[in-house]
């Protein structure tokens, strides 16, 4: 009887959209902790900046929603303020690595950038949170790992596989790789908070989370589990994938996310063969991903050309970042480099934000 109530109110708040966004509270899981004592309703409504301003709105729209309702206590509260879980306590920088697209080679990307920071002296963790291909795994050559639970404190940790330097969780060593494209939102959403939630990461400076292509429920999940530092967003060079990537960048600029995008990477930005290393054939079109970061001004971190050895070493299990002094580990080297001076200039901005208002 009370799931029922609860599930009464919930929908209810769905008649109430973000303002600026298609997707309403209850989507975006800004409600939170629905709970009902003694006839008076209780909830709390999350908001990603403590600048949000539409907080009043939201609020106001919900208790208009519950007139009819004896009494209603909404409690407001922002994602800082919340208490980081004990995985994430000593985790300096959570970067997602999204695409508007699949088959832009992200996870590529994604896992050769945290070999290139683990080989750079960071210490990195790699969550594979891509439900419809978990292709991690495969690059890093531990498809047969079986992560395991260990105690800490009083909580069942995951001990993430180590592999090069990197600490890894992947929902490929949970499933059949067959099945994960099946899976529905909430079930993916879930083992995503499970697998950052959950896993011992202990001291990492840079923990990337490989997202599934596209804009999906996995996404609103991430920025609402943890704090962001910023997001890249991967594209190659074609127009096709440029107008995607648009849409990934709007995404997380969006009011109700609001995700620092640190900056693109463009893949495949063009081929040269082993025998002739100077030479640059823009087969999938020129410098499309450069064009449009100076339209949306943001960085450019990366251009990463097609290199056949970029294949063959992620089916090996070895990623060509492991060979810094190859074309593309140079050029995931330059991007690692890149990628931490990004983080760096945002948080110092961050910084002249606080004190300008102080």
């Amino acid at each position: 009887m009370m799931q029922d109530k609860v599930k009464e109110i919930r929908d209810t708040l769905r008649g109430v959209k973000y303002p600026g966004t298609s997707k309403n509270i209850v989507e975006l899981d800004m409600v939170q902790n629905i709970r009902i004592e003694d006839g008076k309703i209780m909830f709390r409504l999350v908001f990603q900046d403590l600048k949000d301003p539409f907080v009043s709105t939201v609020t106001k729209k919900c208790r208009s929603l519950l007139e009819n309702y004896k009494e209603v206590e909404i409690e407001t509260v922002f994602v800082h303020d919340l208490e980081r879980p004990l995985s994430l306590e000593k985790v300096k920088n959570i970067i997602a690595v999204s695409s508007g697209k699949g088959g832009v080679g992200k996870s590529t990307v994604a896992s050769n950038l945290a070999v290139a920071l683990a080989r750079q002296g960071y210490k990195v963790g790699l969550v594979d949170a891509d439900i419809f291909g978990p292709s991690v795994p495969k690059m890093f050559g531990c498809e047969d790992a079986h992560p395991y639970l260990e105690k800490v404190g009083n909580q069942d940790m995951i001990v993430p596989v180590e592999k090069y330097g990197v600490k890894i969780l992947s929902i490929g060593f949970f499933v059949d790789p067959a099945s994960a494209t099946v899976w529905r939102g909430p079930m993916a959403s879930n083992a995503l908070k499970q697998m950052v939630e959950q896993g011992f990461w202990d001291e990492l400076d840079y923990m990337l989370i490989d997202l599934p292509p596209g804009t999906s429920d996995i996404h609103l999940t991430l920025v609402q589990t943890v704090a962001l530092t910023g997001a890249i967003v991967v594209s190659t060079p074609q127009q096709v994938a440029l107008a995607d990537a648009i849409k990934g960048i709007n995404m997380f600029e969006s009011p109700g996310i609001n995700v620092p995008v640190l900056g693109l990477v463009e893949n495949m930005a063009w081929f040269t063969p082993a025998e002739l290393p100077e030479n640059k054939y823009y087969i999938f079109g020129k410098e499309g991903a450069r064009k449009l970061a100076e339209k949306k001004g943001l960085p450019l971190l990366g251009q990463i050309p097609v290199v056949q050895s970029i294949c063959d070493g992620g089916d090996a299990g070895k990623p060509v970042a492991l060979n810094p002094d190859s074309i593309t580990g140079a050029a995931f080297a330059r991007l690692a480099e890149e990628m931490v001076k990004a983080i760096e200039e945002n948080h110092e901005e961050a910084k002249r934000v606080r004190i300008t208002k102080k």
